[in-house]
């Protein structure tokens, strides 16, 4: 007989909640038994998949070819399973959709046009939907691979540069040469036109915002900033003119995401903690030059239990040391990383040479790995 009540009852439960992948329990301070695992610049040159993609397309096609862009991401999580997915693209696509030209050749990124003081008023914000749909439908493809049951306890990331850095491409048009790393243009900028400097910051502040936003309605589950350059300015110049901007778009996110992981990493930045936890950030990334476990510590001690760590194994390590070396270096920096709100990384991406035995290794050792009792 059927029992119309309990079926009642049961169709007016809620569904049940979907699984939270193992790098927002992580850094969400829940309890885990091992830390989450994936490497910045995962997907790429390194890997054969990939170059057998880029054989057929240019860089910025395959960035805005959303099946191809969206096979690319998922090439290493088949290869090697790390516990996040972070979505394939390139930082500068922003500052194109807000009226520079970009390409990209074998030395890199360049803006053929790089932008002048005066052409600042006339940069456009744009609409993440319109303008840099092609990012999100990437997105929405890989959240409908990662929702299958193989894959639900992995991360969806989206990303974006950070204000400063855009700001240096922009202004640079291209920084591959030894003068471009100098930033001569963009510190130029900073020392004899700081407010106009600081008008552009603003408005790609706003724009990166957005766009974040956008990523996550498109699916993301964590969103990293990149400040790639930050590292070359004064703790000063670094207060005046990045870290504002980072807290404006941090800001934009967590208010109206306060559920969604943000990452901030910002390379060079050894010794400036402090600084690094004024951004808003949920996780600060750490580059190789960092010591997780005194960052762990000091961030405890001045009141910032909550913040997670993510980092910070060497790329020249992955690429370099030998097997049995690698293994060790692996558990001593996820050793550093504390058995709470820890995720483990790169102290930046994975460098094109990196043998994909080297890349497995690593993945598989911090899958297995587990924090002793203490």
């Amino acid at each position: 007989m059927l029992n119309v009540e309990a079926d009642y009852h049961q169709n007016q439960m809620p569904p049940k909640a979907p699984l939270k992948p193992l790098l927002v329990r992580a850094f969400s301070g829940e309890p885990i038994e091992r830390p989450p695992v994936w490497l910045m610049r995962q997907a790429g040159r390194y890997m054969h998949e990939y170059q057998a993609v880029r054989q057929k397309t240019d860089f910025m096609t395959l960035c805005k070819t959303p099946a191809l862009a969206a096979e690319v991401s998922m090439q290493p999580i088949l290869a090697f399973g790390m516990d996040a997915v972070i979505v394939f693209s390139d930082i500068l696509p922003p500052a194109e959709a807000m009226g520079l030209a970009l390409t990209f050749g074998d030395k890199g990124p360049c803006f053929p046009n790089a932008l002048l003081p005066d052409q600042v008023a006339s940069l456009r914000i744009p609409e993440p939907e319109a303008d840099l749909g092609f990012m999100l439908e990437t997105l929405k493809i890989l959240r409908r691979e990662l929702s299958s049951p193989e894959h639900q306890d992995r991360a969806l990331i989206g990303f974006a540069g950070a204000p400063w850095t855009l700001a240096t491409y922009m202004i640079e048009g291209a920084i591959a040469s030894e003068k471009g790393r100098h930033l001569h243009k963009t510190k130029a900028w900073l020392y004899n036109r700081p407010s106009v400097l600081h008008a552009l910051l603003e408005k790609l502040a706003l724009t990166i915002g957005r766009y974040l936003i956008a990523q996550i309605h498109a699916g993301a589950q964590a969103v990293q900033l990149f400040d790639t350059w930050a590292g070359h300015l004064s703790a000063r110049e670094y207060a005046e003119f990045a870290l504002p901007y980072q807290r404006r778009v941090i800001s934009a996110v967590r208010q109206a995401h306060p559920e969604i992981p943000v990452i901030m990493y910002a390379r060079g930045m050894r010794g400036c903690l402090p600084l690094l936890t004024q951004s808003g950030a949920t996780v600060l990334s750490l580059d190789e030059f960092s010591d997780l476990s005194e960052s762990r510590s000091a961030l405890d001690a001045n009141g910032f239990a909550d913040l997670a760590l993510q980092g910070n194994l060497d790329p020249v390590a992955l690429w370099q040391a030998d097997p049995e070396r690698l293994t060790e270096l692996t558990k001593q920096t996820l050793a550093s990383g504390g058995s709470r709100r820890y995720g483990f990384n790169l102290g930046h991406g994975v460098l094109q040479y990196t043998p994909r035995d080297h890349v497995a290794r690593v993945v598989d050792t911090a899958q297995a790995f587990r924090w002793q009792a203490p």
